[in-house]
């Protein structure tokens, strides 16, 4: 079994080798008395700790490579951590780069490096939220992972492709864990009802299963959560009551929205949203843009958003729908949450009901290339300004055709620098107006030849 230090100020360490032990006077909350002792009590995560995973088989075999675990809160991070140091030979340091800094890292490799000098003995250094810290903090652990000074299990809530420096990445793969399901969650709530010794057993509180499947879905995938629920149901209800939907809903009062407004959540809700507009699909529309406003997310953030897919995603399939979305942009400044919150659901439900089409998208990403490949090429003469005689007698603007005055209104004359005449950036569609204007600029194309 591994020694265990928990890096918490005041009190002996020896005394707190688990936060979790049961103290009468003084009772955990019910999460961390249910916290898992055991891989048989772990509930969930079967791809990473079910039979091929890569954690059960470190738990099996008890020989521990750094990893660095991705997941949101509640998934079991913390319990995983721990569950692999018992199954190790190997002294467990826990550390929060929340409370503690880069001096305290220092002190625990050089501890590491007398235990392992000393005893042979290997140190498991466990940093939860390690995205606190800086990347340049971030890179004292590079040597001692490397060299095998310390085994490192890093934790963390955000997506470590951008919050963990590549080298280290490179010494510890990440393992992702997923939002817990309703039936594991479920599992979790029974258990806990079941549970003489830590959990709420000998206070005879029951539970029937459509209540523990409500409790289970509004915990959103956080096992902390669903527990929470329950004991504040518990104690509302009292000894030997069966919860009902009335007291757990009393216990819930409201559910928040996972969601981080500059992270992966408010990338991954916005993606949701655009490619609900894109894909035409209103209803997919209206529930994304809820999520983000009841979550807090900016409305003007948003409203930016739908005038980029009016643009990108419809063009000029529908010429009304960029005005469509600055109006409704517009609206939302003049009244403001929650009255104008109704325009932004007006132009996300007109964007995702217009036609659509990205020729407009794909013209402009052309030529805007093309100019870039071509800042040389010359102005041609009947298309350059000729303000003064000199220019004029320079050929400025000879042999100009005004378009209004020719027959049809389309000159026999380009303006594309003679190099690329004949090139063509923009190919209208035929969804909505472009079936039109394909129409139109194929006639002037005959026209001008």
């Amino acid at each position: 079994m591994t020694d265990t230090l928990e890096l918490f100020p005041g009190g002996d360490p020896a005394a707190r080798s688990r936060p979790d032990t049961p103290d009468p006077a003084h009772p955990a909350p019910l999460a961390a008395r249910m916290r898992p002792l055991t891989l048989d009590e772990f509930r969930g995560q079967q791809k990473i700790v079910g039979p091929g995973g890569p954690l059960r088989a470190m738990i099996d075999t008890g020989r521990i490579s750094s990893f660095i675990m991705w997941g949101p809160p509640g998934s079991g991070k913390t319990t995983l951590a721990r569950l692999v140091a018992d199954s190790a030979d190997a002294a467990f340091v826990a550390f929060s780069a929340v409370t503690e800094g880069v001096a305290r890292v220092r002190e625990i490799i050089a501890e590491a490096r007398s235990r392992r000098q000393a005893t042979g003995r290997g140190t498991i250094l466990f940093c939860d939220e390690i995205h606190r810290f800086n990347k340049a903090q971030q890179d004292a652990f590079l040597p001692v992972v490397e060299t095998g000074d310390i085994v490192l299990i890093g934790a963390t809530t955000e997506n470590p492709s951008f919050e963990v420096v590549r080298p280290l990445l490179s010494r510890a793969p990440v393992v992702v864990l997923d939002p817990l399901s309703p039936g594991d969650l479920a599992r979790i709530v029974a258990d806990a009802l079941a549970d003489s010794d830590r959990g709420l057993g000998t206070a005879g509180v029951t539970a029937p299963g459509d209540v523990i499947e409500h409790i289970a879905e509004a915990a959103d995938g956080d096992a902390r959560r669903a527990l929470g629920i329950l004991e504040r149901a518990a104690g509302l209800a009292g000894k030997d009551a069966t919860l009902t939907l009335d007291v757990v809903e009393s216990a819930i009062q409201r559910r928040f929205a996972v969601y981080d407004k500059s992270g992966d959540q408010h990338y991954d809700h916005i993606s949701a949203l655009h490619k609900s507009v894109r894909g035409g699909d209103p209803d997919g529309a209206l529930y994304w843009l809820g999520r983000m406003l009841d979550a807090g997310e900016d409305p003007l953030y948003i409203a930016r958003r739908l005038v980029r897919m009016a643009s990108e995603d419809i063009g000029l399939a529908d010429p009304h729908a960029v005005g469509v979305a600055m109006a409704c942009r517009d609206t939302y400044r003049f009244l403001g949450s929650p009255e104008g919150e109704l325009a932004l659901a007006q132009a996300a439900v007109y964007l995702a009901s217009s036609p659509k089409s990205n020729r407009l998208y794909k013209g402009w990403g052309r030529a805007l290339g093309r100019a870039r490949e071509t800042p040389g090429e010359p102005v041609p003469l009947h298309l350059r300004n000729a303000p003064t005689r000199l220019m004029k007698d320079l050929g400025h603007g000879e042999g100009y055709l005004y378009d209004p005055d020719q027959p049809g209104g389309v000159s026999r004359q380009h303006y594309l620098p003679e190099a690329m005449t004949g090139e063509r950036f923009y190919d209208p569609g035929d969804a909505g107006w472009e079936a039109e204007l394909r129409r139109r600029l194929a006639e002037w194309a005959r026209r001008r030849r």
